[in-house]
């Protein structure tokens, strides 16, 4: 199976507090949080002009109107994180939640989520219920299995089919994949193939790596990280795996810029060249902040995709979609 075009996924991992709330909080990270409010109307609205479709996966709790339907929506089990900070159940979910979204901002995201189910080509896939960290400590495989049970059901509820997962900090667990599929999932964002991305929990993180990640995006040290029909379609669901994670804009690195762009820009090239497909993902609310700057060079770098598209039919796809046409290709 070869491909007959470059595809370009982009995918945005949205999660509010949700998938922050263990390692800051409102007053360190809140403006963050709140800009994610105008940020997807202006994803959405940029997506459109650059005919771009893409991949929400949404945080279960983002999909509850209020705290009422919270309680009654929980996992039969609960994750026993061995780092009690891991988990959102207990004192934060009764202290820190608010009634519903016009007191809450920061934990649900409803109204922003239709938004997305309204806006014709974009995916919204799931980020597991909880944010569940399928790698930590203390946690099962049948919590897991509970977790995203949760959370197709509460999409199902608002009329969403659920067919594509990314793991929150991108813990792919491979043993949870089963259970996935299963479920009906067709595909999932596995991380970049080099050791500085493998997945880990946070107890086996360490700092180099994350330099060394960060001086990737800046200087092609890994790879162009560019992805053939035959490596993503060796089992179900398929492993759409990720290419670069779009860093947000850094006044003190401001002056690296141009290289920032150029390093995704040159390995867009590369995929469209070689019939390969480039996977960008971010989170909506890396763009909380400085968004005049981030969204610029978004649009940069939306441009050069519109050259590919017309050079050489460089093809904006959602996971979803991506993972239908492979299904496809195989079974001819």
């Amino acid at each position: 199976m070869v491909n007959k075009t470059g595809y370009f996924v982009i995918s945005l991992d949205f999660e509010l507090m949700w998938g922050v709330r263990d390692n800051v909080t409102k007053q360190t990270y809140g403006q963050h949080i709140l800009g994610v409010q105008t940020v997807i109307p202006k994803l959405l609205s940029c997506f459109h002009k650059y005919q771009i479709n893409a991949t929400f996966a949404t945080v279960g709790f983002l999909f509850i109107k209020d705290k009422n339907e919270l309680f009654s929506s929980l996992p039969a089990t609960l994750p026993n994180y061995k780092e009690l900070r891991l988990s959102p159940y207990g004192s934060y979910l009764e202290q820190e939640i608010g009634t519903n979204d016009l007191d809450d901002k920061y934990h649900y995201g409803l109204p922003l989520l239709q938004l997305i189910q309204q806006s014709p080509g974009q995916e919204i896939a799931t980020h597991t219920f909880s944010h569940y960290y399928c790698l930590e400590e203390g946690q099962t495989i049948e919590d897991f299995k509970n977790d995203l049970q949760s959370a197709l059901h509460i999409s199902k509820r608002r009329n969403i089919n659920i067919e594509s997962i990314i793991f929150p900090r991108n813990q792919v667990n491979q043993s949870y994949l089963k259970i996935c599929s299963d479920a009906g999932i067709t595909c999932y964002r596995d991380n970049e193939k080099s050791w500085i991305y493998d997945a880990r929990n946070s107890k086996n993180e360490r700092y180099y790596r994350r330099l060394i990640r960060i001086m990737d995006a800046y200087l092609n040290l890994s790879g162009h990280h560019c992805y053939s029909s035959q490596y993503m379609s060796r089992s179900i669901p398929y492993n759409i795996a990720s290419s670069r994670f779009l860093r947000p804009y850094s006044k003190r690195l401001k002056w690296l810029e141009w290289l920032r762009l150029k390093r995704i820009t040159n390995s867009m090239t590369h995929a469209a060249k070689n019939n390969l497909t480039y996977h960008l993902w971010w989170h909506p609310h890396n763009f909380g902040i400085n968004q005049d700057e981030n969204f610029a060079f978004l649009e940069k770098v939306l441009k050069h995709y519109q050259e590919l598209n017309v050079k050489y039919s460089f093809t904006s796809i959602t996971m979803k979609d991506l993972s239908k046409e492979l299904s496809d290709a195989k079974n001819k």
